[in-house]
């Protein structure tokens, strides 16, 4: 690859991160209403984003994510969320990284949305349970973000098959 190939890839994925972590903004706080309370799409774009960007989905996670938890009054997950959805957005990135001619097996995308999701309930219930509110009520959060990790996948997953997403793959 040349370096001027390099240098236009390089600028494409940080106008696509950028635009991203505007996505992952708008479906943070988008929220679809459950018989338990609510989901947000925000994750969905971030599973989306890892599929695109590969680990560089790291940056419009965290930024998109934090921003969302700072703007809808939740000033007190900003640093957290930044943390866990980056590490969603990194995670997920490197397991469905592109190789070269590499067409992503549904296997490998359930693996690394199932994974990148084990992060975020995982990473809110330590967050809660020994720096906010004590174990007991991280654990009842368990649920809620399970019911959202669950919709996150089910969003995501059929998404990566419209050839679009093929298209703007990095």
């Amino acid at each position: 690859m040349s370096e001027q190939q390099a240098k236009r890839n390089r600028l494409r994925k940080t106008a696509y991160a950028g635009v991203l972590a505007a996505f992952v903004f708008v479906g943070t706080e988008l929220h679809v209403p459950t018989a338990i309370g609510h989901v947000n799409l925000g994750d969905v774009v971030i599973l989306l984003s890892s599929y695109i960007l590969g680990p560089f989905a790291a940056f419009p996670a965290a930024i998109g994510s934090a921003a969302a938890d700072l703007i809808g009054g939740y000033a007190q997950y900003v640093l957290p969320t930044f943390i866990i959805k980056g590490l969603m957005g990194l995670v997920a990135g490197l397991l469905l990284r592109k190789g070269t001619g590499d067409k992503v097996s549904l296997p490998r995308k359930l693996i690394a949305a199932v994974i990148a999701e084990i992060i975020m309930v995982a990473g809110y219930f330590v967050v809660e349970a020994f720096f906010m509110y004590g174990v007991g009520a991280a654990a009842a959060s368990i649920i809620p973000n399970c019911i959202q990790a669950l919709a996150a996948i089910i969003g995501a997953i059929p998404l990566t098959y419209v050839k679009a997403f093929d298209k703007v793959r990095l």
